[in-house]
């Protein structure tokens, strides 16, 4: 069973925070009727700009008004933990990308909202720079005045729910529609918000972004009301 106790150990801060981001659009971007959703491959490093402060300092920028705990920093990790993958801790709110040299990289992150949160051990099959966005039937379902007007999908931008980039989260080949990824709500990051994935801001996971390979393991420890008090 997944425990947070698994590994955790803080260390000095190192790295910091971008840009504020834009609130989801309330109306699918112009054009996107009547074609699939894209995504401007020749927008991306101009995209890329526009979610990153001036100046940016991951160890010092914060533009969100974020706890600095949810900053990036460098900790100590476990020993015997894998270099190259990534551990969720729901219940503080913390990403961790094991370095090698028993070191982690740990950003803050927003998970999903009430029982939406899947906790488990994925396989990241997949990466992708300014995603397209298009909800799943349950969401549809589930919440139809949220995302029944974003059926046809979202055009890859700012504006786009997955933000600035994408892990996919896989379980035995198949796409468990689980995501860790940048949000244009980066002032959820510390909370419960999404529907099922994991946020980050754009900003941070850029500068993770090439650091996962495709193949390594996403263990998503579970939150707080699914802990037994040891």
């Amino acid at each position: 069973m997944l425990t947070r106790r698994h590994f955790i150990a803080t260390a000095a801060a190192l790295f910091s925070a971008p840009v504020a981001a834009p609130a989801l659009a309330q109306t699918l971007p112009e054009g996107v009727e009547g074609r699939g959703p894209q995504s401007d491959r020749s927008m991306w490093d101009v995209w890329d700009a526009q979610v990153t402060p001036p100046g940016y300092d991951p160890a010092t920028s914060n533009p969100w008004g974020l706890e600095p705990r949810f900053l990036p920093r460098l900790v100590e990790a476990k020993p015997g933990l894998v270099p190259g993958d990534v551990h969720v801790d729901a219940v503080a709110r913390y990403l961790y990308h094991i370095r090698p040299g028993g070191l982690a990289m740990r950003y803050g992150v927003a998970i999903a909202r009430g029982d939406l949160y899947e906790p488990g051990i994925y396989t990241i099959a997949r990466k992708a720079r300014w995603p397209i966005w298009t909800p799943t039937q349950n969401m549809i379902r589930r919440d139809p005045e949220l995302y029944a007007q974003f059926e046809g999908g979202v055009d890859g931008g700012p504006l786009n729910p997955l933000g600035s980039r994408a892990l996919y989260l896989y379980e035995g080949g198949r796409d468990t529609y689980l995501r860790i990824h940048g949000s244009p709500e980066a002032r959820s990051i510390g909370g419960r918000a999404s529907s099922g994935c994991v946020r980050m801001v754009m900003a941070h996971i850029i500068g993770l972004y090439d650091l996962v390979e495709t193949g390594s393991t996403a263990f998503l420890y579970p939150p707080e009301d699914a802990l037994g008090a040891t």
